[in-house]
């Protein structure tokens, strides 16, 4: 058996709660903002952006200490939209390689991505790294991407702080690149850096320098490892994760939102991340459910779903909001959630002679108008019951079928039947069980033929108890006007109505 070399891809998201805030608020990312931690008023930054970096701010700054910043924008952390960032993120990953393993802090997102024997799907691994940091910047996120055969080197070099933004280690050259960076890249506890701190160890490179057996008789075995994690020569079991396809966005508003134009707006920056997510794997949005908080602790959740899957962004903003002013939220809104299911964008080919389908988003519109107007339960297709009571039958939502080739219907010699809409009150004259004559439309007949009855009734065990009594009758006026109808007797009030003439 071949052995394969290994080979790693860390992606690297600095200051991760800044930037899962500012990834749905493209007005904020111009801005100098913090995210503050904490119950107020002991609020500390713990996250924020360059433009706040480069005025001086750094973390564990107080709120007091921010107001003196009169240009500073302050967030609130918000780990519900830290959690939809990642989820998006390590998606995205997933993309390129199926093992991923997760080594996030609590202010940063890494994941190592195990690349081996990726070369001949993306090319070489700079080529793969580039692709994959254009594929995160597309999701509104600044990363930087290391490639390197040992696990705990590729980390190391991302959390050093490169200057590009795609860099690789050589086989066998790790010990030299990770030499200039700083001990904090290996997160050491507190008493192994006040440790290195006394001996004047600064850098992985000095660390790397040191004797190993002086180093492990005064640290012992973890002295060891941390002089091989400088080196860059500690081995990694890898342990993937399998991150779940999920297209979800959530977003908690600054203030409360009452204008469904606000609410739009946010939709739409919203919307365009899903619809992102989903054409990356040829994927189309099949349905869209937004569930608002509102104040007050209440919640409204409203779900719309198009004839066609499509990753039309104006398309779903409008049914939305036509769904939304039908149906309007109680109360402010405080927060949202949109959830996606996702369909196939497969496209059916129209035969030469085929009749042109009208375009979905037009159709959709359409029948979400229809619906503001006559309600929800009035527009669709109508499905017959299983049932033989007559006009039976419900609604279902309207869909496009796929076109299939036509064939050749035979045509036979038939008799029509017209039905009555609405029925016409009959007075049916019987001899015995038979009918014998009825007056329809001041018109008296003469029953010929007569056959039935054929008796149907239904739903016994519901107040809408239903009983029938039908007679197909041919019959003759005396002017000589033959007439072939239908007649039904409703059982339950035992009345006569003429439903339908056959020609």
């Amino acid at each position: 058996m071949s052995y394969r070399p290994e080979l790693y891809a860390c992606l690297y998201v600095r200051e991760f709660p800044a930037q899962a805030l500012s990834r749905l608020r493209p007005k904020l990312r111009e801005k100098p903002f913090v995210v503050m931690e904490g119950e107020p008023p002991s609020q500390t930054v713990c996250s924020l952006n360059s433009k706040a970096r480069n005025l001086g701010v750094v973390h564990g700054m107080t709120k007091v200490e921010i107001d003196t910043f009169p240009a500073m924008v302050t967030m609130a952390r918000s780990l519900k939209e830290e959690d939809t960032t990642r989820a998006a993120v390590l998606e995205c990953a997933d993309g390129f390689s199926p093992r991923i393993e997760d080594r996030s802090d609590d202010h940063a997102l890494t994941c190592v991505i195990d690349i081996a024997g990726t070369e001949k799907l993306f090319g070489p691994p700079r080529a793969l790294a580039q692709s994959l940091l254009q594929h995160v910047r597309a999701l509104g996120i600044a990363a930087s991407v290391t490639v390197s055969s040992n696990f705990h080197a590729a980390i190391c070099l991302a959390r050093g702080g490169s200057r590009a933004a795609v860099s690789a280690i050589a086989p066998g050259d790790e010990g030299i690149a990770l030499a200039p960076l700083p001990l904090a890249v290996l997160d050491l506890s507190e008493e192994h850096a006040e440790t290195f701190a006394l001996w004047g160890i600064r850098t992985l490179g000095m660390l790397a320098a040191l004797p190993e057996k002086e180093l492990v008789a005064r640290m012992g075995q973890e002295g060891k490892r941390l002089r091989r994690l400088a080196q860059g020569e500690l081995p990694h079991l890898f342990v993937p994760l399998e991150p779940e396809f999920r297209l979800q966005e959530q977003m908690e508003l600054d203030t409360p939102v009452e204008l469904l134009d606000s609410l739009l707006f946010v939709v739409g920056v919203m919307l365009e991340q899903l619809i992102l997510r989903a054409t990356a794997r040829v994927l189309a949005l099949a349905s869209l459910t937004i569930t608002l908080a509102l104040e007050g602790g209440a919640s409204h959740s409203r779900t719309v779903r198009p004839a066609l899957p499509t990753n039309d962004r104006q398309l779903w903003i409008k049914l939305l909001h036509l769904d939304l002013e039908a149906h309007p939220p109680q109360a402010a809104i405080l927060s949202l959630v949109l959830t996606a299911e996702h369909g196939s964008t497969s496209k059916v080919q129209l035969g030469l002679f085929s009749p042109q389908l009208p375009e979905p988003m037009r159709l959709d519109v359409t029948l979400a108008r229809i619906k503001a107007i006559v309600g929800e339960g009035c527009v669709g297709s109508p499905v017959l019951k299983d049932a033989h009571q007559p006009d039976s039958f419900s609604m279902e939502p309207f869909t496009i079928s796929p076109v299939t080739t036509s064939t050749a219907i035979p045509t036979w010699t038939t008799p029509a039947m017209r039905q009555l809409r609405p029925t016409e009150t009959v007075s049916v004259t019987f001899r015995g069980q038979r009918p014998l004559a009825f007056t329809f439309r001041q018109k008296r007949y003469d029953i010929e033929q007569a056959y039935g009855p054929w008796l149907a009734g239904g739903e016994w065990w519901n107040p809408t108890l239903w009983s029938l009594e039908q007679w197909d009758l041919v019959a003759r006026s005396q002017d000589g006007t033959l007439l072939c109808c239908c007649l039904v007797c409703d059982l339950s009030q035992n009345t006569y109505k003429m439903v339908a003439l056959y020609d």
